[in-house]
Parts: structure tokens; C-alpha cells; sequence
């Protein structure tokens, strides 16, 4: 979660601590009324989508939170909402897609004689849709998500 505060975004708690780590920036902390300072890390505004993009290549998701209303005309905190959530298949950003390969996101539904698999690449507008109905049509969705190789997969839960 990268919290808009000023001229960075900032990372608290297990956030903070995987993000040191991955993208190689210093852990600090804070107090925040906790028995212990609050673990943080933060990323220039103005730089970020660069984090962004190592944190996507590496499979993470991201969620981007700022501020919805004026600091001057608030009192107390300043009230915050998530805007925008990133993940691997969800790239239209051209700065962070490669240029030779397409970015699929694909999703997977069980039936009662195969599957139906959707495919879709937002940054290019690229939508397919396929059932998959044979003997065997296990090894054909594997077959076809290995010959696809898409950023991310959605299947259902379960």
C-alpha cells in the first residue's frame, strides 16, 4: 500500500518491511502511538512509478492511496481513499510493459465439460474468450496457458 504523504509515497508495517527489502531502501520508523516505532519506508512521488514497476516485475500487487480532500479545509486527518490498484495483468502504463511481448490476463472458469478461459491484454484492448470441451481438456487449459504465458491468472476460489 503506497500512502500519499506530501512528496512521497509512504509503506508502514509489513509493508514497509517487504518493500525495504525488494526494492533496496531504507527501513526507518516512526512513533504513531504504538509500544514500539512503526516500521516505514517511502519513495519519492515523483519517482514512484519506477518502484512500481520492480514491485509488479516481481509479482507483487500495489494499491495507491491519496488524499481525497484538502489538508487546509480538513480538521483531524485528512481523509484517504485507495484510487488505484496494480497488479501484473492489469498494466496499461506503457512505461512498465514490454515492448515485444503481449501482458494477458487471464481467467479460468470450471465447467461440468471442460473450461472457459478468457483472455485479455488492457493495453492493447485484445479480448478472446474459449471453451475448452474434450477428453482433454485438462492438459489443452494447461497447454494453452503455457503457450499464452500471461501475467496473471484469476480462477475462481476453490
Amino acid at each position: 500500500m503506497f500512502f500519499r504523504l506530501g512528496d512521497f509515497y509512504e509503506m508502514f508495517f509489513e509493508d514497509a518491511k517487504l518493500a525495504s527489502k525488494e526494492l533496496e531502501i531504507t527501513l526507518t520508523g516512526r512513533e504513531a502511538g504504538e509500544p514500539e516505532r512503526v516500521p516505514m519506508c517511502g519513495v519519492p512521488f515523483h519517482a514512484a512509478d519506477s518502484y512500481i514497476a520492480r514491485l509488479i516485475e516481481k509479482g507483487f500487487k500495489v494499491a495507491i492511496c491519496e488524499q481525497v480532500e484538502d489538508a487546509k479545509a480538513s480538521k483531524g486527518l485528512v481523509k484517504r481513499e485507495v484510487i488505484r490498484v496494480i497488479t501484473p495483468g492489469a498494466l496499461i502504463d506503457a512505461s512498465m510493459l514490454g515492448d515485444k511481448e503481449n501482458n494477458y490476463l487471464v481467467a479460468v472458469c470450471p465447467g461440468k465439460t471442460g473450461y472457459g478461459l478468457a483472455l485479455t491484454d488492457l493495453s492493447t484492448g485484445v479480448f478472446k474468450i474459449t471453451l475448452l470441451e474434450d477428453p482433454h481438456s485438462t492438459e489443452s487449459l494447461i497447454d494453452e496457458i503455457e503457450r499464452l504465458s500471461p501475467r496473471e491468472i484469476i480462477l475462481p476460489t476453490g
